[in-house]
């Protein structure tokens, strides 16, 4: 399962970056699962073409995160805001703890944002 949310967090972040053939063939194996024979009969390939297309749709989209970081960035920030979440909500911290934790949550997404 977890191989499966992986590929639908790359493609919602980089999926614009795969040519219109790449993107269709991708969202109907990872969206639609559709087998590869079923994708090769819609596409008119051979089963391994299909094969090797995804896989060469998966290394970009790889490559792409590990060189841009998008993924690894949002997760960090949504942390940052599930303590400022926390925090708002927690009522035993007083006025001063809760300005520090917004404020140190702040400078973090913040760095991440430059």
């Amino acid at each position: 399962m977890e191989k499966i949310v992986e590929q639908g967090l790359l493609y919602d972040f980089y999926g614009e970056l795969l040519t219109d053939h790449q993107r269709k063939v991708y969202e109907d194996a990872v969206y639609n699962d559709l087998s590869l024979v079923e994708i090769a009969e819609e596409y008119d390939i051979s089963k391994q073409g299909v094969h090797d297309l995804l896989k060469r749709c998966t290394n970009s989209l790889e490559g792409y995160e590990k060189r841009l970081h998008m993924i690894e960035r949002t997760e960090r920030i949504r942390h940052q805001l599930e303590k400022l979440a926390g925090a708002a909500s927690d009522k035993k911290l007083k006025d001063e703890e809760l300005r520090v934790t917004i404020l140190r949550a702040v400078e973090s997404i913040t760095e991440e944002l430059s």
